[in-house]
């Protein structure tokens, strides 16, 4: 299965950041009948750590990975970290563009949690993708579809976008499963 572990806004800064991306040349867009890939608000998220193909076996070896890493952080991070969704910009080109929202507030706090996760994860021989930690919410993949005009417009949007802040009080084991339809399943979580 396809595994990755996740913190997920409350649905009051889902439908905020959502209400933003309907204003964005990509809201409009997809409102137009263009297929730029909008995120589904219920999948939007902050990734962790993405492992990518695990044997369902090893499942509960990551969940007690993942629980370690929580209760390190309750050690040496005993605050609930504090963000808000703000900024953003892109990354790739052409057809491998992605549109993404930033965090701001404590996102210290979310490099520490990553870190754990990280660490256990590898302390476990668990497979992980090593890129460094970016914080980001991925709200659209629309490749070459939409200018270069209209992506910058979207950038500078999201420049002076700010949510409503928010505690990050829950992480989570995701499977994906990829397609036209992207469906995320929540295994397993833990309280922060």
């Amino acid at each position: 299965m396809r595994l990755f572990v996740a913190l997920y806004p409350p649905p009051p800064v889902r439908e905020h950041l959502t209400a933003q991306v309907s204003r964005l040349v990509v809201g409009t867009a997809t409102a137009a009948g263009l297929n730029v890939r909008l995120a589904d608000p219920e999948n939007l998220h902050l990734t962790l750590a993405f492992l990518g193909e695990v044997d369902d076996d090893r499942q509960p070896d990551v969940e007690a990975a993942l629980a370690q890493a929580v209760a390190d952080r309750r050690r040496w991070a005993p605050s609930i970290p504090m963000v808000q969704v703000g900024g953003g910009g892109r990354f790739g080109r052409g057809p491998a563009t992605v549109l993404w929202a930033g965090l701001r507030g404590d996102v210290e706090g979310l490099n520490v949690l990553s870190r754990l996760v990280r660490v256990q994860l590898r302390q476990g021989k668990l497979p992980f993708d090593d890129k460094p930690f970016r914080p980001h919410l991925t709200i659209a993949r629309p490749g070459d579809r939409i200018d270069a005009e209209g992506l910058a417009a979207d950038q500078a949007a999201l420049d002076n976008y700010e949510g409503p802040l928010w505690p990050v009080t829950t992480m989570s084991l995701v499977s994906s499963r990829l397609g036209p339809h992207p469906r995320h399943d929540r295994l397993a979580s833990w309280s922060l």
